[in-house]
């Protein structure tokens, strides 16, 4: 007869979970991330000024109105609504980190009609930081984020619609109580922090009001060609234009990235204030004259050629379809009219190095420079193809010394970001093919070393700027007689080191040898020399045009 089998004693567990335990945290992990997901998704918000901990901590109404609907829906039904929510969301997040870039570095929103341009011209800037190779390698790596993005937003959203499914009761009452208290607290004003109130509604608010700008700005393409048809200066003959200046070499100059905070933020303004008014007393003791105030941007941070465009038509071009609309018209430039009058217009524009047959054919001018075509064998800096000085020099020995009036707009480029390396000042006479400048590029320090560091950021952009201003000042010095005629500005504040919510303002000065020139402007009350007085007058960029062409028409 065999014997009763001895109980088996359970072996101990030594505080490790069962594998029963461990699929229900691991299960309860999920569910707690992909709460947070979505709460971010609902939450977050597009400006990182905007950010902190409480805007995180608040009853968002879309989640609670979404989770009351899924809690009355079939299976079915639910799982439709859980994906469509999630893809809402996840698109909604993704606008929202597009929106967070334009902020920091445009002060602006993305704009979904007309801001896919500034993507092309990111890449370009990339390109030239980091090569071709691993920016294709940056780019695949943001479109798998975007996707997994998305993706995880859906299967988040169908995680916390099963999990409250299969606990209807109880998420019945907690979605019941966050409804009343959102009620209550909006009712209220209630906030958990200042502009942080407790019932939000910020995702709700960001679609609409993308949805809105969107309707405004298909609204908006319409009347375009009326606008730039109203143009008093149209029909104007040649010979009753600009008759004020005949006989001058004209050159409007575009100094990438000098906006008003190069001049008011104490990091930037001790150093290029005392350039420009030691450069103004240098260029008075030599005849030179000179006249500055300020114009408000069409564009911040980026998008120079919506503000080259602005100054040369006189209209408000701030996005990529009104500036592909004027393109597209007849209306009279700057360029134009000086054409018209008799110059020979030319654009020495160096940081293109593609073909531009739009821009061409609007602008016509009669000679086209660009970084293929100028004739430069030296090394480029970063983003710029060449220093600024070359493209003087060579503006002045292929146009400028030649017989007969020449009008040119000019793009420098060395202050544009990421403003290290950038070159140094050389005698221009031994400026050449650009070979001189071979040896500077290894002196100065790899934009991926400075832009670790914010204090060497705002170090490169100063130096970077204070360059560019010497170059034109030197260039002035050298070269500038009774004929010529010096029109510089900035297109745009600098992207990185402008504060949020700072103005679009840029300086713009005029410079000439022969006083009857600025005598024409007396009456713009523009501050005497190259600084202008934090007073002075502050024009719409799209002003100037029309400004220009009146006081020098006769």
């Amino acid at each position: 007869m065999l014997g009763r089998t001895a109980p088996v004693a359970p072996l101990p567990d030594f505080g490790l979970p069962r594998p029963g335990r461990r699929h229900a945290v691991a299960s309860g992990v999920l569910t707690v991330l992909a709460a947070v997901l979505v709460l971010f998704g609902l939450l977050a918000p597009d400006d990182l000024t905007a950010f902190s901990a409480e805007a995180l901590v608040r009853v968002p109404v879309e989640g609670v109105v979404v989770a009351a609907f899924v809690l009355v829906l079939p299976p079915r039904a639910r799982r439709v609504v859980a994906v469509l929510f999630g893809l809402v969301l996840g698109l909604l997040t993704l606008m929202k980190a597009l929106d967070t870039g334009f902020y920091a570095t445009l002060e602006k929103p993305f704009d979904p009609v007309y801001d896919w341009s500034f993507f092309h011209a990111g890449v370009e800037f990339l390109a030239g930081q980091i090569g071709d190779a691993a920016t294709i390698g940056a780019l695949a790596g943001a479109v798998v984020l975007a996707v997994a993005v998305v993706v995880l937003m859906v299967l988040a959203v169908l995680r916390l619609s099963r999990v409250a499914a299969g606990r209807r009761t109880a998420a019945t009452r907690v979605v019941a109580v966050l409804g009343v208290v959102w009620i209550v607290c909006s009712v209220l004003g209630v906030e958990i922090a200042p502009g942080q109130p407790v019932a939000a509604q910020s995702a709700a608010a960001l679609a609409y009001g993308d949805l809105r700008q969107v309707g405004a700005d298909l609204r908006e393409q319409r009347p375009f060609g009326e606008v730039a048809a109203a143009d008093a200066f149209r029909g104007t003959p040649g010979d009753q234009l600009l008759n004020g200046l005949r006989g001058k070499d004209v050159v409007l100059t575009f100094v990438e990235s000098y906006g008003r905070v190069a001049l008011d933020d104490p990091a930037f303004g001790p150093k290029i204030g005392a350039t420009l008014d030691a450069g103004t007393a240098e260029l008075r003791a030599a005849g030179i004259g000179a006249k500055s105030a300020f114009l408000s941007s069409s564009t911040f941070g980026g998008g120079s050629w919506l503000a080259h465009s602005t100054v040369q038509s006189g209209m408000w071009i701030d996005n990529q379809q009104r500036y592909n609309d004027l393109l597209a018209s007849d209306r009279l430039t700057l360029g134009g009219a000086f054409q018209r009058a008799g110059w020979r217009t030319v654009w020495d524009v160096p940081a293109h190095t593609k073909d531009w047959p739009e821009g061409q054919k609007f602008y016509h001018p009669e000679a086209y420079y660009d970084a293929r075509g100028i004739g430069y064998h030296g090394p480029g800096f970063a983003y710029a193809t060449m220093p600024d000085q070359f493209t003087l020099s060579m503006l002045q020995r292929k146009e400028l010394s030649k017989a007969g009036p020449v009008m040119a707009e000019v793009d420098l480029v060395s202050s544009h970001a990421p403003w290290s390396p950038r070159p140094w000042l050389v005698d221009w006479n031994q400026v050449g093919d650009g070979s001189v400048f071979a040896p500077m590029p290894a002196a100065g320090e790899a934009p991926e070393s400075v832009w670790k560091d914010p204090a060497k950021i705002r170090d490169a952009y100063r130096d970077a700027t204070d360059y560019s201003l010497k170059t034109l000042i030197s260039f002035v010095q050298h070269y500038g007689g009774d004929d010529l005629v010096l029109v510089f500005l900035g297109d745009h504040q600098p992207p990185v080191v402008t504060p949020q919510g700072a103005v679009h303002d840029v300086p713009i000065t005029i410079v000439a040898k022969d006083p009857k020139v600025l005598d024409r402007i007396a009456g713009w009350g523009w501050t005497d020399g190259l600084h202008p007085a934090a007073q002075a007058p502050v024009w719409k960029m799209d002003s100037f045009r029309d400004r220009f062409l009146t006081a020098f028409a006769r």
